[in-house]
Parts: structure tokens; sequence; C-alpha cells
């Protein structure tokens, strides 16, 4: 677990290094984000790239998992929900630029708006809890045909052949935070790596919060303590580290938006039963469920541009506020809706009011 988690640290500043954005080095919603843009599912045109680092995070674990005989395809758990509940989670993480891995990579470089995010987080995996207590869940997930758990990686390697060929359909970014990247394949490189060690080690930043709270077992929050410290330490060799909340790089400085953006994140990624780079590992392993909230971060991503609701250096938009707002209010009402005792509770009183 602390050496997966150095190593995705590392990554994360030394992607830095060879070419993404600032505090950017490894970020799920960011690069699914750009990867929305470079298919044309949204027309922002400075985030506009397909990342290979997503595909490298597939593939990677789908690779692994293959190899240590775990490629198990399973689904079937609540597919929709769970579509509209990574839909959310996408709002709410550029509503806060960045998904919980950045969160920490933004915090090792000392930008003090992501230690706002941090408490948010933190709240919104409570308020999960909170469900999980009372019985939350899904669903079972099933068994299904191995065809079902090709499609993800086959999607993954697509995207890479895209990159490569780059047709005239598909658009890159000549400005922005879209037009600066690590070599392609460095970028792959670096995404296998994390999508093989996260596979095997079940790295999570929502699930350390979550069996800290749940539970009272620390061993995941480990890795994500390691990912903070490696990232912090090559930062500050680097330079990179610049304690404050102005001036850090995709990055705003309203705090109550980025405290609820990453609540949305923390509350909706505990239902789902992980963090987005969590989701998007597993989905490479076969499971669709996870695929599922996958393609729904995708779309998300693809709406909050194309409808103004994600948030740049300027500030949150009002129609970012509100979409954010909308993206709990749902959560919780899914959190209420699939906890049975939650549910009981409150027909009795419904009931107990009609008398």
């Amino acid at each position: 677990m602390v050496l997966s988690g150095v190593l995705i640290g590392l990554l994360g500043v030394l992607l830095v290094r060879a070419g993404n954005p600032g505090n950017m080095g490894v970020c799920v919603a960011c690069f699914v984000r750009d990867i929305a843009g470079g298919l044309g599912l949204h027309r922002a045109a400075p985030v506009q790239y397909l990342r290979p680092e997503v595909s490298g995070f597939i593939l990677g674990s789908f690779l692994i998992a293959l190899v240590s005989r775990e490629f198990r395809v399973r689904g079937g758990s609540s597919p929709l929900p769970r579509f509209f509940i990574g839909f959310a989670v996408m709002v709410g993480a550029l509503v806060f630029l960045g998904c919980p891995l950045r969160m920490l990579l933004r915090l090792s470089a000392g930008d003090l708006n992501a230690f706002i995010g941090l408490f948010g987080f933190i709240a919104g995996i409570g308020a999960g809890v909170f469900f999980l207590r009372r019985g939350f869940s899904l669903g079972r997930s099933y068994s299904q045909s191995a065809g079902n758990g090709f499609i993800l990686p086959s999607i993954a390697l697509i995207l890479l052949l895209l990159v490569v060929v780059a047709p005239v359909y598909i658009y890159f970014s000549d400005s922005g935070p879209g037009s600066l990247r690590a070599p392609f394949l460095i970028s792959l490189a670096a995404g296998l790596l994390v999508g093989s060690v996260v596979q095997r080690s079940r790295l999570c930043q929502v699930g350390c919060f979550r069996d800290l709270l749940l539970v009272r077992d620390p061993h995941l929050l480990y890795g994500s303590l390691a990912i903070f410290a490696s990232a912090l330490s090559l930062n500050i060799f680097f330079g990179y580290f610049s304690l404050g909340f102005g001036g850090q790089p995709v990055a705003h400085t309203a705090g109550l938006w980025n405290f609820l953006g990453l609540a949305v994140v923390g509350l909706g990624a505990t239902l789902l039963g992980g963090c987005p780079l969590r989701q998007t590992v597993m989905a490479g392993e076969g499971d669709t469920d996870a695929g599922m909230a996958f393609l729904g971060m995708l779309a998300g991503a693809a709406l909050a541009h194309n409808f103004g609701l994600a948030a740049s250096p300027a500030g949150v938009p009002l129609t970012g506020q509100v979409g954010a707002a909308l993206g709990l209010l749902f959560l919780l009402v899914i959190g209420f809706t699939f906890s049975p005792s939650q549910a009981k509770i409150f027909l009795r009183g419904g009931l107990a009011s009609e008398r």
C-alpha cells in the first residue's frame, strides 16, 4: 500500500515535469474531461486531448488482472443509478477542479484551496458512511459473459490509436491545460503503472476515510499519506511548492465551492464504492458496474462544459453552483432510497401523520 502510494505520488509530480499542467500530473476528472473534449462531446477548446494516462489506467488494470487471474467479469448492480452517480461525481469534481487524487497533489504543492476541499471530501464521505450504516446498497452484482469485460479495454485501445493517428475529427487543444501534455509514451507508461499498482493494492482515496470512519481501519489511509509525502518531497525538490491560496495552477479561491464540490465527490464515490481512479481501475479488471460509473463521468464532463457548469481559475459560475447543489441533493435522495432502514423510518412517519 505504501509503495503504491509512493509511486503514484512521484509519478504525479514527474508527469508535470514532463509537460502535464501544474499540480495535474494525474487527475482522473481532468483527464476524462479532456477526453470528452477530444472526442467532440464538448467544445471547450482549452481542454481537449485524448489523455493516454486514462487508457493506461484501464489497460494496466486489465493486463495485471489477467496475469494474476483476478479478471472477473461481473455487473448488474443498479447500472443506471451508477451512471448518474458517476455523472454527479464529475460535476462536483469540475466545480472543485480536480478529483481526490489531484486534491492530494495540489495539497503537496502548497495549494490551501485543496485543504478546504479536503474537509468537504471527508464530510461527503461521512454522509456516505451514514447511509452505509443504515444498510445502503445498490444491489448485488452477478457474473457476466467474458465479452462484457473486454469492451472498456477495447475502447481504451481505440483511444490510444486515435491519439497516434490524429484524424481530423479528433480535437487537440492549442492552448490551455489541454495543450500541456507529457510525451505520449511517457504518459502511457505512467498510466499503465498506476493502473497496475492500484489494481494490486486496492488503493482508494475514498476508501481510506470510509474505512477509518466505518471500521476504524487505517490500512488504505497509509497509501494516501504516502502519495502526499512523496509528492511533497518531489515538489520541494523541483521548486514547485508554493504555499497559499492565490496563484495556484488551475485552481480557484471560492472556498465554499471547493468544499461543496468535493463533498459531492466524497458522497457519490462512497455510494459507488470507490474514488474515480478506483472506479476506472475496477472497470479495467472486468467490473461493468464501475464501467457504467466511468461512462457517467464521461457524460458528466461533457455536460459540465456544454452547459457552463465547470469552474475555472476565475471562479465557479452560477450554473456550476446550481449544478453542485442539485448533484448533492440527487445523491442524498439516492442514499435515502437505497437505505432500507431510512426508507422504513420515512414510511412509518408518513403513516403516522396520516393517522
